[in-house]
């Protein structure tokens, strides 16, 4: 989501609003400068997964090269985790997955011996839900949300219970449409807009996240804002052979539910409200449904 040239809402993005876990200990996974991006948004004490894997060197044995040689003293002084957050998906998905399972096993203390397992677990905060994404190959290539279907499956299938979240955050989760709305009402301000904003635009090219968030969130609105309306693109995810359709009900109807086992299958809400070919045709489309052009 963008607001404008300098400011990209990126899905982690909401976690500023989090603040009641600001001043706990949490647990950071993904790539990149995770440790970085915490901070940014207001998170005062985090710990890396690398780190907790110096920490606890027993705990990753999937890979027999990175194995300890020798039996490593015992930890002492590391702090108890509080909670966990999921930022994207890791480079290794092994260790992340056992690490993380054990953090919430242990209730936060992975050197532990496994006691009773606690339930509910932890607070697990989950930014990026999409389970496939399109890159330069000519298929969709694996995202986050195939890393959490690997994560719930796991803690289930050990636990016998469900993995529970805190908060997911991202498309399609509402919280993310919201901030957004919040944000360009800000850059409104800024511009000097003095009318209120009243219709929204989403675009995006994955029906399964872009166009069920929208439309998703279109069916919350309780406030000034009259509509959000989706325009989905054919050139990521969702690829249209034909010409694009003129009616929206001649839009592709997806079978097989991609979207994340925390947000229930509604076939309405996978229905763009438009459909064309790139984003500047769908910049144009706004323009002209607004009678800028």
């Amino acid at each position: 989501l963008q607001v404008s040239p300098e400011q990209v809402i990126l899905s982690h993005s909401p976690l500023r609003l989090f603040s009641q876990f600001h001043h706990k200990c949490m647990l950071v996974a993904g790539q990149g400068p995770v440790e970085e991006n915490a901070q940014n948004l207001g998170f005062k004490h985090v710990v890396t997964i690398e780190a907790l894997r110096k920490a606890y060197p027993l705990l990753d044995m999937v890979d027999q090269s990175r194995r300890p040689k020798e039996l490593p003293p015992p930890t002492t002084g590391f702090p108890t985790i509080e909670g966990v957050i999921l930022f994207g998906e890791p480079v290794r998905w092994e260790t992340s997955l056992q690490l993380i399972i054990d953090v919430l096993l242990s209730n936060g203390n992975p050197g532990a011996e496994l006691q009773d397992i606690p339930y509910p677990h932890l607070p697990v905060l989950a930014c990026n839900m999409d389970l496939l994404w399109m890159a330069e190959a000519k298929m969709p290539r694996f995202g986050h949300g195939t890393y959490l279907l690997c994560l719930e499956n796991i803690y289930k299938k050990v636990t016998g219970r469900e993995l529970k979240y805190e908060a997911l955050i991202g498309k399609p989760s509402t919280v993310t449409y919201r901030y957004a709305e919040y944000l360009i009402k800000q850059q409104a301000e800024k511009q000097g807009w003095k009318s209120p904003i009243r219709r929204l635009y989403a675009v995006g090219d994955n029906p399964m996240s872009d166009v069920y968030g929208a439309n998703l969130y279109n069916n919350y609105l309780n406030n000034s804002v009259e509509s959000c309306e989706s325009i989905l693109v054919c050139t990521g995810v969702y690829r249209h052979n034909a010409d694009v359709p003129s009616k929206t009900e001649e839009c592709m109807a997806e079978t097989v539910f991609h979207g994340h086992r925390d947000f229930c299958f509604d076939p309405s809400l996978v229905e763009p409200s438009y459909v064309v070919q790139d984003v500047n045709d769908a910049v144009q489309l706004a323009f002209t449904k607004e009678n800028w052009s």
